[in-house]
C-alpha cells in the first residue's frame, strides 16, 4: 500500500486504519503519506476493516482506490531503452502471479502482457503478493496472446518462450540484449501450443534433480534475471 500512495498513479478515495492493533512503523508511514496527499484517513475497528477488505490479512490498514488502468500493447514499446517485455500465458495462481510481477519490476521489465480471460487477474490478493510492484509496472491486457505475439514480431521484438522440453538452453540465449519478450506458461501445462508457434525460440532451464520442473514463479525469476545478466 505504501507504493500505491507514494507513486500516485491511482486515485485513492480513503485510507482506513484499525485502532485496536499494535503500533506499526509502516502503518504510521502510510498514514503520514495519506495526510500529505490530502487523502481521507478513517479510524475503524479491526473487525470492520477485516470485513471491508477483499484480500486476506490486511494488517491493520486498507486503501479504497481506483482500479489499475491497462495500457495498449503498443505503448509498452514506447519510451527510452530496449524493450524488455514479459508475456504471461494463462497463469492462474494469484500467489504465483504476484511473485512474478514483483520479480519483473525488480528486473526492470518495460511492460507486462496478460490475457483478459482464463487467467488470474490483478486482484487485491495479487497486488499484496506483488508487494507494490503493480504500481510501477505497465500492464497490457489482450484478448488473445497469439495475436499479441504476432504484433510484437512485426515490431521486431524477439519472442522467447520458456518451455521445459526445448533443446535450447536459457543460458545460451543469444538475443537477450535485443528487444525481447519473455513468455511464461501456466502452472502445469506450460506455454500453450498456439503461443509456442508464435515464438521465435523456445528455451528450457536445465533440471538436474529428480523433479520434472520448477515452480513458474521460480522459473520466471531465473529467466528474467538471465536477460538482465546478458544485458549488463
Amino acid at each position: 500500500m505504501r507504493e500505491l500512495l507514494a507513486v500516485g498513479r491511482r486515485h485513492v478515495h480513503e485510507v482506513m486504519v484499525a485502532t485496536d492493533m499494535d503500533d506499526s512503523p509502516i502503518v504510521a508511514e502510510i498514514v503520514d503519506i495519506a495526510y500529505d496527499r490530502r487523502i481521507k484517513v478513517t479510524e475503524v475497528s479491526k473487525r470492520r476493516l477485516d470485513a471491508e477488505a477483499i484480500s486476506e490479512a490486511p494488517q491493520g490498514v486498507l486503501a479504497l482506490a481506483a482500479p489499475l488502468k491497462p495500457v495498449e500493447i503498443e505503448d509498452l514499446l514506447e519510451g527510452s531503452g530496449t524493450p524488455f517485455l514479459l508475456v504471461l500465458d494463462g497463469i492462474t495462481d494469484p500467489g504465483n502471479l504476484g511473485a512474478i510481477l514483483r520479480t519483473a519490476e525488480g528486473a526492470g521489465v518495460s511492460g507486462v502482457v496478460m490475457p483478459r480471460h482464463r487467467a488470474a487477474r490483478v486482484t487485491p490478493t495479487v497486488a499484496k503478493a506483488a508487494a507494490g510492484a503493480i504500481e510501477h509496472l505497465r500492464i497490457a491486457q489482450v484478448g488473445g496472446l497469439p495475436a499479441a505475439l504476432q504484433l510484437l514480431g512485426e515490431r521486431k521484438v524477439w519472442r522467447i518462450g520458456l518451455h521445459g522440453p526445448a533443446k535450447d538452453r536459457l543460458f545460451d540465449l543469444k538475443v537477450a540484449d535485443e528487444p525481447v519478450a519473455l513468455v511464461l506458461g501456466a502452472e502445469g501445462k506450460g506455454v500453450s501450443r498456439l503461443v509456442r508457434e508464435r515464438c521465435d525460440q523456445l528455451v528450457s532451464i536445465p533440471i538436474l534433480g529428480e523433479l520434472e520442473s520448477l515452480n513458474v514463479a521460480a522459473a520466471g525469476a531465473l529467466a528474467l534475471y538471465e536477460v538482465v545478466r546478458a544485458r549488463s
